[in-house]
């Protein structure tokens, strides 16, 4: 009788809701994971010190050498992802309030239209971090991005410390913010976990929820 109850009792924790409500988790740990290590301080996204070199919309150029020294939070957004509409005005806030401890904000702007309908768009809501328009290939210098609004916030050696997709992230990088400024130009602890991020490639019909096309 034991024999028998015992495949009953495993088809049981196998039923279609048990292994959704576990898909649900592992959606939330893969997704709100990084979130979560901004908080705590445990390194997230590519072990990288990118190297790029932009052409702002307001006509100045800043690279990874201009920024060195500087804790730097590059944000990947796009006019038509509305999740990037509701970060901006954080991202706005946070890039006032710690400008004088050494943040930078930089939004790389993913938009294939007229520059002029991204300046447009930025005056509309009183954004004045530096922004550019990049391509692809700016996403692949930081290890690629999943989705936008991606954030990635850089050490003052220029090193990918945490990385992020959503809106939540100016939330949970505001700790990770202060830690980093906090810390002497060249310091970069060893951390005890990485949550990973990475390219990955979504149909173009997802891209009005802010996922990459």
């Amino acid at each position: 009788m034991s024999s028998r109850a015992r495949p009953e009792g495993w088809r049981r924790w196998l039923s279609p809701w048990t292994l959704i409500l576990l898909g649900v988790w592992i959606f939330v740990l893969v997704r709100l994971g990084p979130h979560l290590g901004a908080v705590v301080g445990i390194r997230s996204g590519e072990d990288l010190v990118p190297s790029f070199r932009y052409a702002t919309l307001a006509g100045d150029t800043v690279s990874s050498t201009t920024l060195r020294g500087k804790v730097v939070l590059v944000n990947f957004w796009a006019t038509w992802c509305p999740p990037c509409k509701i970060e901006m005005p954080l991202l706005q806030s946070m890039a006032a309030r710690h400008a004088g401890a050494g943040l930078v904000v930089l939004g790389l702007s993913r938009d294939r239209g007229p520059a002029s309908d991204v300046k447009v768009f930025l005056s509309e809501r009183g954004i004045t971090y530096p922004v550019a328009i990049v391509g692809r290939e700016a996403e692949q210098a930081f290890g690629g991005v999943r989705g936008y609004p991606t954030s990635f916030l850089l050490d003052r050696s220029g090193r990918i410390r945490h990385a992020a997709l959503g809106p939540l992230a100016m939330v949970s990088f505001e700790p990770a913010v202060r830690r980093l400024l906090a810390e002497a130009p060249d310091s970069s602890p060893v951390v005890s976990g990485v949550f990973p991020t990475g390219p990955s490639e979504v149909h173009p019909a997802l891209a009005p929820w802010g996922l990459a096309p």
